[in-house]
């Protein structure tokens, strides 16, 4: 995944790192455009070939392995539904560096059920946290359109297990993770935000 510079998105991430009366927060959009570096497409063929093993590795009854077909990108026997499994996965990594989450499963992420809903939960989040002025003032979803043009996207969320969570220890409160997916510009939107203690 490349990183795609925005000053834009630069001045909102500054009003993304602040403190509360109760913890700091930490949150942070990056863009990044969906061309894989080589070491991408190594993980990309690892992945490819996990899935094909799983596939071989067990009969596939509806019953027993509906897992290994069903996802929140699509039937995992489509090429295009895994291929959106490694975007997620290679966003991640490239966003957290000392993190790695090739091993992450399908079943760790979920596609959100419509814009409209994930800008009113982020909005509710923004301000309770005391930040409305990120909202109407800095036009933060009027910034985050330029970039990814919104209406064009799928979102994905990932929720972590704590043992694939970078914010996964004992003064972790929440977090969250959207991905706003833009297939027609084959860019990535990554909004992460955490509260610590």
């Amino acid at each position: 995944m490349k990183f795609l510079e925005f000053p834009t998105l630069d001045v909102i991430n500054k009003y993304l790192i602040f403190e509360t009366p109760d913890s700091k927060i930490y949150g942070r959009v990056e863009a990044f455009s969906c061309k894989s570096t080589g070491a991408e497409k190594k993980l990309y063929k690892q992945l490819e070939t996990r899935h094909q093993e799983e596939l071989t590795a067990y009969s596939l009854s509806p019953e027993q392995n509906l897992h290994l077909i069903v996802s929140p990108f699509g039937p995992l026997d489509q090429p295009s539904s895994r291929k959106t499994l490694f975007y997620l996965i290679s966003t991640l990594n490239a966003s957290f560096p000392d993190y790695e989450f090739s091993d992450l499963k399908p079943e760790q992420f979920s596609k959100q059920p419509s814009l409209p809903m994930v800008m009113n939960s982020i909005n509710t989040t923004l301000f309770s946290l005391g930040r409305a002025d990120l909202i109407q003032t800095h036009r933060f979803w009027d910034v985050l359109d330029e970039a990814i043009t919104l209406n064009d996207c799928d979102v994905y969320s990932y929720v972590p297990d704590n043992d694939s969570d970078p914010f996964a220890d004992e003064s972790s409160i929440w977090s969250f993770n959207y991905f706003f997916f833009n297939r027609k510009l084959k860019r990535i939107l990554f909004f992460t935000c955490s509260s610590l203690r």
